[in-house]
């Protein structure tokens, strides 16, 4: 009997023995994975090392051994795991205890052992993803790369939703021509930046132009100020001569209320017709996409859901009298029901390409830029792109560097000058200073954009940093 126990002692001996150069090694492992993948990583490859330990001992052991092994593994895991998320939560003590590892002296390995080779393989794949990251140490480089990754949209996909939207046109071109032969409607064509082709920051919008071409002898412009509103951004349209020539004279005449043209009845009429007439389904179907008309707006929306994403085209009726270009304003809160509001669009555009065209400058793609960032801010999306060019505008008559050089010095300017212009809640039309393009923003609107352009001002990186 007491050889047997001996023969039983010897072999725990030689477990123990086994177990401790695993021990060794282990301890090895951790103390260099510190170096190499910092104290989180080390924490994270002691609790995998530590499982695979427990599972070799677990194996030699005996079956009485088992259970008091179990719970020892579970509070080491648990302890580790505590460790791990407290040194992540807590900088201060990760650093302190960075700095005692960093410090404290390593211990020689057995010779009888091999060195590791995981170190090297780690140190490799740690600079593989170093190479993959773009290091942006100026505000320079970060509006850059946020213009390069973040802020523009390949031309590729962009000309094939341009595409589309052609495709759209021409049906609904060709159904207004049939349904209302006698409507003088001029070819539909596209706005924005679809319309004229410059770099966009996303392709979740659009817009058709719808032409009214109305008589310049039978209807004239009454600026606002001159309207019973006294509303420079509003404009109505009369009218004239009725006591010569007659209702009906005109294909416009039935969208007439009192002498005034009705923007309002004008969209409503075009609204029954766009939403109940038209087999939206049929044509989704031919052109691989699904088109809805927006029913409960009271603009001409159609909601487009394409294989790339979704979209939202709006329709626009826009009333050309000479040189004037009038949208038509419907929207529920308008106060009458006859408001047209004037459009500089095409001047604001051709003016910013001009003045970047004489001095290299880089204007729009501060406004691809800026409208990037109005998109991921939920604060300021009641800025819109028409405020943007038209501050870019203004301070183009200040700066005169527009160069690339000179990127983020002009883009904390536009934020700070669009900060002054909230504290004052009034901004200038460019083409028109009695024009206050601000006028529709309500103070909770425009306390929650000098909040957002403050925030943005004085953190830019909380913006920039963001990923496609």
């Amino acid at each position: 009997m007491r050889r047997v126990k001996m023969a039983e002692l010897q072999i725990r001996k030689k477990e123990k023995k086994s177990g401790d150069g695993i021990g060794t090694m282990v301890d090895f492992l951790l103390a260099n994975a510190r170096l190499v993948l910092g104290v989180g990583g080390a924490a994270m490859l002691g609790i995998a090392t530590l499982a695979v330990k427990r599972l070799i001992d677990r194996a030699t052991s005996t079956p009485s051994d088992k259970e008091a092994e179990e719970k020892a593994e579970q509070k080491s895991i648990e302890e580790s795991w505590k460790e791990a998320v407290l040194k992540k939560a807590s900088p201060t003590l990760r650093r302190k205890e960075d700095l005692e590892h960093h410090c404290a002296p390593l211990s020689l390995p057995d010779p009888s052992q091999k060195m590791p080779e995981a170190t090297g393989t780690s140190q490799v794949k740690a600079s593989d993803e170093i190479k993959k990251i773009p290091i942006c140490f100026t505000l320079q480089e970060r509006l850059l790369n946020y213009h390069t990754h973040h802020a523009s949209v390949p031309e590729v996909q962009m000309e094939e939703a341009r595409q589309l939207v052609l495709d759209i046109k021409k049906e609904l071109q060709e159904f207004l021509h049939a349904k209302h032969p006698e409507m003088p409607f001029l070819a539909l064509h596209l706005g924005g930046s679809f319309g004229n082709r410059l770099p966009m920051s996303c392709l979740d919008h659009a817009c058709l132009i719808m032409p009214l071409v109305l008589e310049p002898d039978l209807w004239c412009v009454i600026p606002g100020q001159k309207t019973i509103l006294s509303d420079p951004n509003f404009c109505m349209v009369k009218r004239i001569d009725l006591e010569y020539t007659s209702r009906g004279s005109s294909p416009w005449d039935r969208f007439l209320v009192g002498a005034y043209l009705s923007s309002r009845t004008m969209v409503q009429s075009l609204h029954k017709t766009i939403v109940g007439s038209i087999n939206w389904p049929a044509i989704g179907t031919v052109l691989d996409c699904t088109i809805k008309p927006d029913i409960t707006s009271d603009e001409l929306k159609l909601e487009v859901v394409h294989p790339n994403g979704h979209m939202i085209i709006r329709i626009l009726p826009m009333a050309v009298i000479k040189d004037a270009d009038l949208l038509a304003h419907c929207c529920a809160t308008a106060p009458a029901e006859n408001l047209w509001q004037r459009s500089f669009y095409k001047k604001e555009v051709s003016r910013l390409q001009e003045l970047d065209s004489s001095d290299s400058g880089i204007r729009l793609k501060c406004l691809q830029i800026l409208k990037g960032i109005c998109r991921d801010c939920p604060s300021l999306c009641h800025l819109n792109s028409t405020h943007l060019r038209h501050i870019l505008l203004h301070l183009s008559t200040e700066s005169s560097d527009w160069t690339e050089t000179a990127l983020a010095d002009r883009f904390l300017q536009v934020l700070e000058e669009l900060i002054g212009y909230l504290d004052k809640g009034f901004l200038p039309s460019y083409f028109n200073d009695k024009l206050n393009l601000f006028s529709s923003l309500k103070a909770e609107d425009i306390e929650e954009l000098g909040y957002g352009l403050y925030q943005v001002f004085s953190e830019p990186d909380d913006v920039l940093k963001r990923e496609r």
